[in-house]
């Protein structure tokens, strides 16, 4: 609870230092979209609830990724720095199967395993070639608040007397973790360019006692094209 709430604080602070800042030519806004790659199983945090449920479920990991894409405020800091706070989105649900256990009439005990991380950011970049060159690559840190969602709806097997039954198990909470970015972009004209950007992220949501597993994670990498209009 304490690392979320200084989450929070954070963003809330670099919130209120981009809104005191006067209204300069080097804000802008960047449009983001792309794919979310969630992290593979054997990078996965250890005790997170998709590894344990592949113990017993038939599901492919890598099926997990998925369409994202958010936006960002960006205010340049001199010719070398810019300071961001941006959102983006995520969501996808990834059908399973128990791997050793079947409906009475042979039919699969299938269920729905659905993510969904809404990253709320605040990052700083460096752009070693300067905010006026036509090509500009760059590097950023920076720290996430994540929203997060998950479920598994669907079929169950109660393993005290193996009896199969309808449910649906749901838990959402927030979690604080770092981001990391890379990115190049080059100038289409006075006042936008366009680019392509890779995110990393880390974090853990703590699931509530419903699950095989108390925890998930929320990391992964996101591939995105993005176009920056300046104002």
């Amino acid at each position: 609870m304490l690392r979320q709430n200084a989450g929070v604080a954070i963003l809330a602070l670099s919130l209120l230092g981009l809104a005191a800042r006067p209204a300069p030519a080097q804000q802008s806004i960047s449009v983001q979209f792309g794919a979310f790659a969630p992290r593979s199983q054997d990078a996965r945090a250890a005790g997170d609830v998709l590894v344990t449920d592949r113990q017993y479920l038939l599901f492919n990991l890598s099926d997990l990724k998925g369409l994202s894409g958010g936006g960002e405020w960006l205010i340049g800091a001199g010719d070398h720095l810019e300071f961001g706070l941006g959102v983006s989105y995520f969501q996808r649900a990834l059908p399973s199967v128990y791997e050793a256990w079947v409906n009475a009439d042979g039919s699969d005990i299938a269920q729905d395993l659905k993510l969904r991380v809404i990253p709320v950011m605040a990052t700083v970049k460096y752009l070693p070639f300067g905010a006026q060159a036509a090509f500009q690559p760059y590097v950023g840190v920076g720290l996430a608040v994540y929203l997060w969602h998950y479920s598994e709806t669907g079929q169950f097997v109660d393993f005290k007397d193996n009896s199969i039954y309808r449910a649906a198990y749901v838990s959402t909470g927030t979690a604080v973790g770092p981001v990391a970015t890379f990115g190049v972009r080059a100038r289409m004209s006075r006042q936008a360019d366009a680019g392509v950007e890779v995110r990393a992220q880390w974090g853990q949501g703590a699931l509530s006692n419903d699950f095989l597993s108390n925890k998930i994670d929320l990391g992964g990498v996101s591939l995105l094209a993005t176009i920056r209009i300046r104002f």
